[in-house]
């Protein structure tokens, strides 16, 4: 039962995750257009991609 809930919480949290850092990611003045491509791909990598932008990239969720 854990490992459901866990499951069904990271599919739901991960698409909320990746679309606020693709939002961030387009409003984003101080990367250029290859650094910005680089870091969607990498977000799209599940339940850790979010986490490296905000941790490595200097990105932010909101």
């Amino acid at each position: 039962m854990k490992l459901f809930l866990q499951i069904l919480v990271s599919i739901i949290l991960h698409p909320l995750a990746l679309l606020l850092m693709l939002l961030n990611l387009i409003g984003r003045t101080d990367l250029d257009g290859g650094k910005k491509v680089i870091w969607a791909l990498v977000g799209l990598l599940w339940g850790i991609g979010p986490i490296l932008y905000i941790l490595i990239g200097e990105g932010a969720l909101w």
